[in-house]
Order: structure tokens, then sequence, then C-alpha cells
């Protein structure tokens, strides 16, 4: 272990009160996919709100990449189970498709059109999807569909 972390961990042992009150939140991407397994290509399920103005679901590089968002909480079990009814409530309102369970994503073909994501026609909006082009011109697309929590 690198003797720094190893020096932190030891310290933390020692003093367990340094973390009370600790604020934290969760975010989650996911990649929605056919009833096959193959990508989505439709677009943010309108039952999920808008990707851009919505806190808690969102979209992260890809039109497909779902994003939760928990809200920051000092109380672990509330975000957990605030992260768990997003799920529920996105899996009842997704139609035919599902969530990809893995942090890897599903097959995508080589050269398959990896719809970027889409915020609409305001500045903001444009900004989101511009930005999401340089991504995809720096990094290649199918990596930024590697998602996790």
């Amino acid at each position: 272990m690198i003797p720094d972390v190893s020096q932190a961990l030891a310290w933390l042992e020692k003093h367990p009160q340094a973390l009370k009150g600790i604020q934290r939140g969760l975010e989650r991407e996911t990649l929605r996919v056919n009833a096959d397994g193959t990508l989505a290509t439709t677009g943010h399920p309108e039952a999920l709100g808008s990707a851009l103005t919505h806190k808690w679901i969102t979209t992260d590089f890809a039109e497909a990449l779902l994003e939760f968002i928990t809200p920051v909480d000092g109380d672990i079990e509330h975000m957990l189970t605030f992260m768990r009814d997003l799920h529920r409530y996105t899996a009842r309102n997704m139609g035919d498709e599902r969530m990809w369970p893995l942090s890897m994503p599903c097959y995508i073909a080589e050269g398959q059109d990896i719809e970027l994501a889409q915020y609409g026609t305001s500045n903001t909006g444009r900004f989101k999807t511009l930005y999401r082009e340089g991504l995809k011109n720096r990094y290649g697309a199918l990596m930024q569909t590697i998602s996790g929590v």
C-alpha cells in the first residue's frame, strides 16, 4: 500500500469522528438497450422528463446513456433508497427497453452511429450537445459509452 494512504487510513481508524456528518451524492450511468441486448436507438423516454432540466434522471454522453443523480445526503441508506427508486421508476417507464446491467457496453457494431445526447435548441442545450461532439472527436463515441457509478 502507498505509505501516505496507509498513514491516512491508520489516522482515520483512530479518529472515526472525522467522517461524522459527511455528505455525499451518487451518480450512475446505464445504457438503454432493446430486449435483444442491442443499443436502443430511440430518444430519451418522454416519461422520464426532460434530459436538460430533470434534476435526477438525465442523459450522459449518448441519447441511450441514462444518468441517475441522487441529491447530496448525509444518510447513506436514504441515498441508496433514492437511487433504487429512480431505477424502479425508470424501469416501469421504459416500454420494451431495458437498462444494461454492466459497465462495459452492450454489443455495438463497428461503425454503428451512437447518437449524441440531445438537449434541445436552447443555448444551454446546444452547448451540452456540442460538448459531447468534442468528446466524440477526441476520444471516440464507443469509449464514452462505458458507464459506472
